[in-house]
């Protein structure tokens, strides 16, 4: 699914799709049985046999300038990071080609953040997939995977940095005319948004699942620290007028605010 936004053609590519690993009630212990009935009418794609049904979605952007900028990297194949909890083998690779774009062709990647649904494709057989990219990754990320990853610092850090290709991001910045990385800290201690054209925010994991549509405040059990995250999301949530594409909910690409006003 692509929608043209001014000068940029974006694209949503799934990887996999699958079941979330806990019930999702787990997940947001807080939301009533009235959220999650105005979740599901918002997006019924998300519940399958009662449980969570997750999409894993990158997205391409491709400027006509001739910039190719790729957000986050997926699950990975059979040995990547995630294989311990997630769907692998993902399909980005044939994504891509299905949208003519070869790894070489990508000349920026975004990570939103360092969990390992976001950052399976990034190195593949211990180097970079996207040889010749540069890797915008959030620096508080690298800085925390380092103390408390040390497994996942060496199989995607380290080899980013050993080629020269590691960019740590810090707060917002300019990657492209019209695509800027937002800092939307709290899933992880340096989570970050895409903002293209001011008029599609690609969120990563500011939100995960349409309950949090219903009720920003809703805090998500996986969350780093959930109140930074809540003031993340109620943040932006309240002030983008445009396009959420979202990384795990079943549609990829949601008018916001709707057209019935905001849940």
């Amino acid at each position: 699914m692509t929608r043209r936004i001014g000068s940029a053609t974006i694209a949503a590519l799934t990887d996999a799709e699958g079941p979330f690993f806990s019930p999702r009630a787990d997940a947001f212990p807080a939301a009533t049985a009235e959220h999650w009935r105005r979740a599901d009418e918002l997006d019924p794609a998300a519940l399958r046999d009662g449980g969570w049904w997750l999409r894993f979605r990158c997205f391409l952007i491709r400027l006509d300038s001739g910039r190719t900028i790729l957000v986050d990297a997926g699950i990975g194949g059979l040995d990547a990071p995630a294989r311990t909890w997630a769907p692998v083998p993902g399909s980005l690779p044939a994504e891509l080609a299905a949208a003519g774009v070869a790894p070489g062709d990508v000349d920026t990647v975004v990570i939103t953040h360092l969990h390992t649904d976001h950052v399976g494709w990034a190195v593949e057989a211990g180097a970079p997939y996207f040889g010749t990219a540069r890797y915008l990754v959030p620096g508080a990320d690298i800085e925390a995977v380092s103390r408390l990853n040390p497994a996942l610092d060496r199989v995607l850090v380290e080899p980013l940095r050993a080629t020269g290709q590691l960019v740590p991001a810090e707060g917002d910045l300019d990657v492209a005319d019209g695509v800027r990385v937002v800092a939307t800290p709290g899933h992880t201690p340096g989570h970050q948004s895409v903002l293209l054209a001011d008029t599609v925010l690609l969120t990563g994991d500011l939100l995960v699942h349409a309950v949090q549509l219903v009720d920003p405040a809703l805090p998500y059990a996986h969350d780093d620290a959930p109140e930074r995250a809540r003031e993340s999301r109620q943040a932006w949530l309240n002030r983008h007028e445009g396009v959420l594409a979202t990384a795990h909910l079943g549609e990829p690409f949601l008018d916001w605010p709707m057209s019935a006003g905001r849940p």
